[in-house]
């Protein structure tokens, strides 16, 4: 046994080997890959070390003939409960439909490898599993193919798989008959995987396996989740962040038909009843006073006007080189701009909810989550119990976004503190109010840029100064993520803006203004906000130049860039520079984020004093392709994600207190404001990427664009605002 360069102990070959065993009559393959020193933890807050054998990923192949694949990853919508199953049938030549998905259980066995703790986020599900599943198939078929050759008495060579069967000549077994025999061999110590141009599944349009449970109402969500005895409860907290009760009478809230007990916990009071509505009337009558706090003089022209002034003086550096004001001081043309963006919440569809039962032996947790490693260990620590006595049942995401990863557990810690005061199993729902005014937003950003034009219309200076809140700091991430004062989140897409390379004077540095409202990560993360402002003002130099923004960034970005290869897919497709319907323009963009390339161009109008998007082309380069519909549904619920935003959504705060409350006044993209939507995918051989965020950052600058050539008009503040 050793340990990796992060810490994690490495179980020897033996040790991997003897982790097969059988299973209900049949045969499971445990799969061991392993992972790199790259932790979201900081030391101090590293998760246990893993058990002396790691196994990461598992296939059972039952004795029916059916093949389940447990899923270490959360099903959010992103589609890995098709995609990873695809990558294990691929190697394992089995009958698509006898695979069967199952949610792992929480366990340091099932750590993320780009992680080092069990979680679904940064669109790294398939590629950070891509190996361990191909392995795993690829195990699991040699073992049936060498049960089937001692059945047979034949030389394994002589044996082929197809379908689900292992032939020979005339010997032909299923999976399913060879299991119990194949679960007594010793596993391979190597195994040989397909070249790609063998595949005959991956790569090809599949249909999502979890389809089917959700158009008919029978997959299950944590906000489903019914257990014997059972309180549902809601929590009063204060409208303003960091407020604490400074009184309250419970007597109208018990008054409540159905309400059965009323109990404070470190998140407000939480009222508990039989039902949901029972506990939303309880708190409705709940007689409360808070203690606001320093919170209640927040507001948003106040935060405003501070990120301008500090804009307007250096931050710490995250990237620089050559003589930045040298170069700006002896330019003969300048561009300056001021971008804006909001704080945004997430807004799931399935708000937040938790199921906790606290029992002699440990507590057990239904809900969707992305963070079950970070989880496990913060119920621990509230309970005063090992991590291995709390059990997480993963259920369906209806929606994360990020919000359901979070570093304090905050809506699970809520429950099991409700749980723990009322002594009784309890299930914690969150109306679409308490989603709103509850926290943890994107945060609200601020960038100035200046720069000067060459003679040559090019950029020959570049400065871009960062206002926002860290996400990281003071979470057990901090140690990884800031570096020298940065915040590594706050600036990517910006320090590593590929359009650097070709200015030889840039600089960008960074503020981070302390609040007391909580940040998140956001989908894309940094990229949600560095996209629209950084391909903005490309865009309004390239204006500025009197050059065509295609042709601009053609210029600044090498004849290889991936960017500018999915950003020439996406034009030709959209038939850029060609003539539009009267009234109406297009803009485009393209923006790297989590390994992967997306291009944009948007095509819109203005009616009746609003912005109407009317169609969208996308180009994505992600590197290989598991399965094209879900790279597709995933750009267009990028785009339409991103168009909230852009259009919509915003969350302001007047005397500490969120102004908006339901998706009437957080407004998110209506039906039938989704415009036309055609995704192109790049022909790509380079390391895969994510998919589920990169989609989402080039659509505000591509429709912020759009804007401008229509109108004339630089919209520089989301959600863009004709008046």
């Amino acid at each position: 046994m050793t340990r990796d360069p992060g810490g994690l102990l490495q179980p020897s070959r033996r040790q991997f080997l003897a982790t097969s065993a059988s299973l209900a009559g049949g045969l499971v393959i445990a799969c061991f890959v392993p992972f790199g020193a790259r932790r979201l933890f900081a030391q101090e807050g590293a998760p246990p070390a893993a058990p002396a054998v790691d196994p990461n990923a598992f296939v059972r192949i039952g004795s029916d003939d059916t093949i389940t694949i447990l899923l270490k990853h959360a099903e959010m919508g992103q589609g890995v409960w098709t995609s990873l199953p695809m990558v294990v049938a691929e190697e394992l030549d089995c009958d698509w439909t006898r695979v069967r998905v199952e949610t792992a259980p929480n366990a340091q066995v099932y750590a993320n490898n780009a992680f080092g703790i069990q979680g679904t986020g940064g669109s790294t599900s398939t590629h950070e599993s891509f190996d361990q599943m191909r392995q795993a198939g690829a195990m699991a078929r040699a073992m049936l193919v060498e049960a089937a050759a001692k059945r047979w008495k034949v030389d394994a060579a002589t044996c082929r798989t197809e379908n689900g069967f292992v032939i020979s000549g005339a010997h032909k077994a299923s999976y399913g008959e060879l299991a119990d025999a194949a679960a007594r061999l010793k596993p391979p110590q190597k195994v040989v995987v397909k070249d790609p141009s063998k595949w005959t599944l991956i790569g090809k349009p599949t249909r999502r396996l979890d389809s089917l449970a959700k158009v008919t109402g029978k997959a299950g969500f944590g906000i489903d989740v019914q257990r014997p005895g059972l309180l549902v409860g809601v929590i009063a907290r204060c409208p303003v962040f960091g407020g604490t009760p400074k009184r309250f009478d419970a007597t109208s809230a018990k008054a409540i038909p159905g309400v059965v007990d009323v109990v404070q916990v470190p998140s407000g009071i939480a009222i508990l009843a039989n039902h949901f509505w029972a506990a939303k009337k309880g708190r409705e009558a709940l007689d409360v006073e808070w203690n606001a706090g320093a919170g209640a003089s927040l507001s948003t022209p106040a935060m405003r006007a501070d990120y301008r002034k500090r804009a307007d003086k250096p931050g710490a550096i995250a990237k620089q080189a050559g003589s930045v004001d040298a170069v700006l001081e002896a330019a003969g043309t300048r561009i300056e701009a001021v971008y804006e963006v909001p704080f945004l919440a997430h807004a799931p569809m399935e708000p937040l909810n938790c199921t906790v039962e606290i029992g002699k032996d440990g507590c057990e947790i239904w809900t969707g989550t992305q963070f079950q490693g970070v989880d496990q260990g913060v119920v621990a620590g509230i309970l005063g119990i090992k991590p291995e006595q709390v059990k997480i049942h993963t259920q369906f995401l209806g929606g994360g976004f990020g919000r359901r990863a979070n570093p304090q557990s905050d809506f699970i810690a809520e429950a099991v503190h409700v749980a723990k005061a009322a002594n009784k199993p309890v299930k914690i729902v969150w109306t679409r109010e308490d989603d709103i005014h509850g926290g943890y937003y994107r945060p609200m950003w601020l960038s100035r840029f200046v720069a000067a034009l060459g003679a040559d219309g090019m950029p020959s200076a570049w400065t871009h100064t960062v206002v926002g809140q860290s996400i990281a700091a003071g979470t057990p991430f901090a140690a990884g993520m800031i570096k020298d004062g940065v915040d590594v989140t706050s600036v990517e897409g910006a320090a590593d803006s590929p359009y650097l390379a070709a200015i030889a004077a840039h600089r960008v540095d960074l503020h981070t203004p302390e609040s007391p409202i909580p940040v998140l990560w956001w989908r894309s993360v940094g990229h949600s906000h560095t996209a629209f402002v950084v391909e903005s003002f490309v865009d309004e130099l390239a204006h500025a130049a009197k050059v065509d923004p295609l042709a601009y960034r053609r210029k600044l970005l090498p004849a290889d860039s991936r960017n500018l290869r999915a950003l020439e897919l996406a034009a030709r497709e959209f038939g850029w520079g060609k003539p539009l319907a009267k009234g109406h323009a297009a803009g485009l963009a393209a923006h790297e984020s989590f390994g992967s390339h997306v291009a944009q161009v948007a095509e819109l109008s203005v009616e009746d004093g609003r912005i109407r998007v009317h169609r969208v082309v996308c180009a994505i380069d992600c590197g290989p392709v598991v399965n094209p519909m879900t790279i597709e549904a995933q750009m267009q619920s990028a785009i339409a994600f991103g168009l909230s935003a852009a259009l919509h959504s915003e969350v302001t705060f007047k005397d500490g207190k969120v102004e908006q409350s339901n998706f009437h006044d957080y407004r998110v993209l209506r039906l039938d404001e989704m415009p036309k939507v055609e995704v192109h995918i790049v022909k790509s051989t380079e390391k895969m990427g994510g998919v589920g965020e990169p989609g989402l950052p080039p659509i505000a600058p591509a429709v912020a664009n759009a804007l401008f050539a229509l109108t004339g008009k630089r919209l520089r503040n989301l959600p863009l605002k004709l008046a």
